[in-house]
């Protein structure tokens, strides 16, 4: 029975991971080569259960017993030891994903399970970093971790029925709904949302409407809880274009390029909520609207 868990990333994602296993009572390990983003991470995820507390989700006992069992270690190598299940959650790039397996690959016992966060990265391209393939899965989480339920897990090319059936009962131990999933670009999730976001983005582009006006028709004619442009900032807009590069490359088709406005944005460091400007202004955690003509 798993009950270690290594995090590796400390990051929205990472600290959101991190957060979910803690509270279910696993020992978790949360990486970061930077210390003070682990210390960040920590003050989130108390940040985090406190709003719990106050809508009396969890007890003030299970908040203090949630944050004892987090650790933090700027060592892979150290932080990954005594492992059952690490988990990558770090920034999505290839390069540093590839580097930061074939560090817990050398590290993580026999036996531990590797797996990723990725959103869209090949699973049996990282699991080709490792000596143990067949060991590697993704377990791909939605944000806000520890409010959405579901869990994307991806089978690459030698992932066993085994680990895909270990870690779809580990999701349903978090209270998360697992969806089993095939390793091809964008997986599910992002192969159906990224291409509405990139025409979302078009839309604006060849002003067939502005910002608010496609939002608006996004959350009231298909009852999206939010619309596209205001998701795709909360996603960060390099992430967005990150992926749709992903998918133009892997399928080769050209439905898949990324809108030019999406690329002149990400030029211009506009990335969204993370930068505090994407489609829309974020000032003190408000929203306010960045005019259409601005990208003309």
């Amino acid at each position: 029975m798993i009950k270690d868990i290594a995090v590796i990333g400390a990051g929205t994602m990472g600290n959101g991971i991190a957060h979910v296993f803690a509270q279910h009572g696993f020992a978790v390990t949360l990486i970061d080569v930077n210390a003070t983003q682990l210390e960040k991470a920590i003050a989130t995820i108390g940040k985090n259960l406190d709003r719990q507390v106050s809508k009396t989700s969890i007890t003030e006992e299970q908040k203090n017993a949630a944050l004892e069992n987090i650790t933090t270690s700027t060592d892979i190598a150290t932080g990954v030891q005594n492992a059952q299940l690490v988990i990558e959650a770090a920034t999505e790039n290839a390069e540093l994903k590839l580097k930061i397996f074939k560090q817990m690959d050398e590290a993580a016992p026999t036996g531990c399970i590797l797996a990723t966060n990725t959103s869209s990265i090949s699973i049996t391209k990282i699991a080709a970093a490792t000596k143990r393939p067949e060991l590697v899965i993704g377990m791909h989480f939605m944000n806000p971790v520890p409010v959405m339920k579901l869990v994307e897990i991806i089978n690459g090319y030698q992932t066993t029925k085994e680990i895909t059936d270990t870690i779809a009962a580990l999701s349903k131990q978090l209270g998360k709904i697992p969806c089993v999933v095939n390793d091809y670009p964008g997986f599910i999730a992002n192969r159906i949302l990224m291409p509405m976001i990139n025409e979302a983005m078009y839309s604006l582009y060849e002003g067939v409407a502005g910002v608010e006006e496609i939002d608006t028709v996004m959350k009231l004619g298909m009852a999206h809880p939010m619309g596209p442009l205001q998701l795709a900032d909360f996603i960060g807009l390099d992430v967005c274009l990150s992926i749709l590069k992903v998918l133009q490359d892997g399928f080769g088709n050209p439905k898949y390029a990324p809108c030019p406005l999406l690329v002149n944005m990400v030029m211009a460091g506009k990335l969204g909520v993370k930068s505090g400007e994407g489609f829309y202004v974020y000032t003190a955690g408000s929203k306010e609207l960045v005019l259409s003509n601005k990208f003309r």
